[in-house]
């Protein structure tokens, strides 16, 4: 880094311990400057985060007049790469290299597949904005490149993050891991916001070749992000070094064993059913609370693409309420159970904002709805993961991060797409009435209501079972 690079970040790591959540992970060995630094990928996937779910779903959707399942069903791409979230992390945890790497060739491999569905984007979008002589292409043409653009941009996202988050997990003290991945989560939704911001003033006075340069920056940005973040993160072999060999801690076994040894573990099913259910509950308004702003509610782009921000700051905001709570001993599995309730009334305010005569009205219940949306399901998330990594063995990190996030990214993927089909077959055929336009957003709304009610009875036993084992511990102990 240059000299400006390290003054700020020296800067960034003495305002850490006083204003960021889980600022404590770090140690000696592990400053909070060095954890900075390696939470920069988290932005960048962040900020893909925002073009895909935020910015890019509302300007096809209400500007290029793309059909709201289409839509769906690009930005649920990614679901392709989710389920070898697993796989990938076993990969990194057991991979070869004569240098001792096993993260950074994997995070490397997912930036530059990243990049290349940031640099296809915006050939894509001339096609769909039929400007100049794209107009002459046929529609398919643009879709098809853009669904390959999310494709690209989804398995990048999922290897640089299970890769990041392992690495994150391998250079902490066990002691200071969920803390430290705690930490790269709260970076991603600082990513998120500073994004939608930034964003958001830069298509203030939006056009398609304003789009398009933004997102061809952002593939820039994401380049040298991700290696400020790699950059000295792992050491190189001294002993050996042109022998590829595995890490001392990688696991014997294949995948298929290190898989069912996890999957057996106590409650482990049951605990990504819920992270299933919670995260569909979650997700599947993402691809149309920006739509719905600027459909029903008659919000422009730049302040559709500013509710991202509110919806990062609410999932900041309880992450950091979790953090704090959690590293006093609290039961993650309640946090988690109390996230969900938290998205019940949010929900609620996005459906009610719609019935607001007053504009002003109905874009801050809206934003309020929303920021609470981002809340609750930070504390879902924070719950989850803690709980996941409390359970998680010491050669099976990666494995356990992968397992996560790949029902995390799989739940996220299918509500995705089954809020944009849903939203599309509820409006063309629900009867007059029920309604209007606003008809297929409420049924998603609802559907999402009745997904969290499922959380929380999946939830139920595990904050149970934690309940009779300190009450075995109590009595034991008297």
């Amino acid at each position: 880094m240059n000299t400006v690079s390290q003054k700020m970040m020296k800067v960034w790591g003495s305002l850490g311990p006083r204003f960021l959540p889980f600022a404590d992970a770090a140690t000696p060995d592990l400053p909070l400057t060095r954890l900075l630094r390696l939470s920069l990928f988290q932005v960048a996937v962040g900020m893909s985060l925002v073009l895909l779910v935020g910015t890019l779903n509302r300007v096809m959707i209400v500007e290029l007049n793309v059909p709201a399942s289409i839509v769906g069903i690009m930005v649920s791409l990614p679901l392709i790469f989710a389920p070898f979230r697993a796989l990938i992390g076993f990969k990194s945890d057991i991979h070869k290299s004569a240098l001792g790497w096993r993260r950074v060739p994997f995070l490397y491999k997912g930036t530059m597949v990243q990049f290349g569905g940031l640099a296809i984007l915006p050939f894509a979008l001339l096609v769909l904005s039929g400007g100049g002589d794209a107009g002459q292409a046929p529609v398919w043409v643009g879709q098809v490149a853009a669904a390959a653009a999310f494709l690209l941009i989804g398995a990048g996202v999922h290897t640089t993050q299970t890769v990041g988050l392992a690495l994150a997990t391998d250079l902490a003290p066990p002691e200071s891991r969920p803390k430290v991945v705690g930490l790269m989560y709260t970076m991603l939704m600082f990513g998120m916001i500073a994004s939608a911001i930034i964003f958001g003033m830069l298509l203030a006075d939006f056009s398609p070749g304003r789009l398009i340069q933004v997102i061809q920056g952002s593939a820039v940005v994401t380049i040298v992000l991700n290696g400020i973040a790699s950059w000295k993160m792992e050491a190189r072999r001294r002993d050996n070094p042109n022998q590829a060999t595995a890490h001392p801690d990688a696991p014997s076994g294949g995948f298929r064993e290190s898989w069912e040894a996890f999957i057996h573990g106590p409650n482990a099913m049951r605990r990504l059913i819920a992270v299933g259910f919670g995260t569909m509950a979650f997700s599947m308004e993402d691809v149309l609370l920006e739509p719905y702003g600027g459909q029903i509610l008659n919000l422009s782009v730049g302040d559709t693409t500013k509710l991202t921000a509110a919806l990062a700051v609410g999932g900041l905001l309880g992450f950091g309420y979790a953090s704090r709570v959690l590293s006093r001993g609290a039961d993650p599995f309640r946090m988690a159970s109390f996230g969900a309730l938290v998205g019940i009334p949010a929900f609620l305010a996005v459906i009610f904002s719609a019935s607001l005569s007053s504009t002003m009205a109905s874009a801050l219940v809206f934003g309020f709805g929303t920021l609470m949306i981002g809340f609750g399901a930070g504390l879902f998330g924070h719950g989850t993961l803690t709980a996941t990594m409390n359970a998680a063995p010491k050669d099976q990190v990666g494995l356990a991060l992968g397992a996560w996030g790949a029902v995390q990214a799989s739940a996220a993927g299918v509500a995705i797409a089954l809020g944009g089909i849903l939203r599309d077959l509820v409006t063309a055929y629900a009867p007059q009435g029920w309604g209007g336009a606003a008809a297929g957003y409420h049924f998603v709304y609802y559907l999402e209501l009745v997904l969290l009610i499922a959380t929380l009875v999946t939830m139920f036993p595990l904050t149970r079972r934690r309940e009779t084992i300190l009450m075995q511990g109590q009595l034991t102990g008297s």
